[in-house]
Parts: C-alpha cells; sequence; structure tokens
C-alpha cells in the first residue's frame, strides 16, 4: 500500500488508493473485483440514491468502472424483489436500463431473474419513492404549486 493510514492521510486519500490499486489488480490478471461500500446516513433513507450518497470518499465512486445502488422498500420487500440502479458504468450507458428488479430469496440469500413485466413496471425516469402516496402527493400538489411559484 502506498499510503499509511493515520500517517497524516485523510480518509479520502486513503479509500480512494485502494480503489485505485484494486483497479489496477484487475486490469493487470483481467478479472472482475467486486466489492461494497456504505452511503451516508441521507442515503441510507433515500430510495433515489446517487453517486453523492457514498459515505468517506467520493474517490471510490471517481474510480470504479461500475458501481450501483441496491435499493428495497416496502412494496419491493413485499414482491421478494431488489431494485438495482446503475449509478456509473463505464462499459455501456449508465441510462439504457437505468433501474431494474432483480428477486431475491432472503432465506437462502439469492439473487434471481424475474418476468419481464416486473420490468416493465419500473420507470426510468421516475424514482421507486414516487410510486408511493408521497410521490403521488408530490406530483399533484408540490408540482403544480412549485409550477405557480415560477
Amino acid at each position: 500500500m502506498r499510503l499509511r493510514y493515520g500517517a497524516n492521510v485523510n480518509s479520502y486519500a486513503y479509500i480512494k488508493a485502494i480503489a485505485e490499486e484494486m483497479r489496477g489488480l484487475a486490469v493487470e490478471k483481467n478479472i472482475p473485483i467486486v466489492t461494497a461500500t456504505q452511503t451516508t446516513r441521507s442515503g441510507y433513507t433515500n430510495s433515489d440514491p446517487g453517486l453523492e450518497d457514498t459515505s468517506e470518499s467520493f474517490g471510490l465512486p471517481a474510480t470504479v468502472d461500475l458501481m450501483f445502488a441496491l435499493v428495497t422498500s416496502e412494496e419491493l420487500e413485499n414482491l421478494n424483489q431488489i431494485m438495482v440502479k446503475q449509478l456509473k458504468n463505464r462499459f455501456n450507458d449508465p441510462t439504457d436500463k437505468k433501474r431494474f428488479v432483480v428477486g431475491v430469496d432472503r432465506g437462502k440469500m439469492r439473487l434471481y431473474d424475474v418476468e419481464q413485466s416486473a420490468q416493465e413496471e419500473m420507470i426510468d425516469d421516475r424514482p421507486i419513492m414516487d410510486n408511493t402516496d408521497f410521490g403521488d402527493r408530490y406530483e399533484n400538489d408540490f408540482k403544480k404549486k412549485f409550477a405557480a411559484l415560477r
């Protein structure tokens, strides 16, 4: 490791250095490396997270090739599904299939494909929270009020 944590190195530089070294190893060995990170406190309750919700260091999303968020809600839990939102994708257009769902068997901690009809309910330009009562109130009440102020 080129940096020693605590040796006058902040978490941004330390996390970014780890990400860069892991990416370098993956490129050198021509292998995928998959890892996880946590979100900020606000990202934890956000039903439509973005790159800015990455905790510790924004150097991590700046370095990785592919980054996605796994999002759940009460509605998705009842359907045994998890929404996947692409946050960054250097291999393809991240706006293509920006959001999609996969099935989850929580007892066995396995993911599986769902039927195409489940994907058709995902509207890429409307966050999943907008399919809730709050989303309806936002669409019907708040948006009109904001439009009137303009």
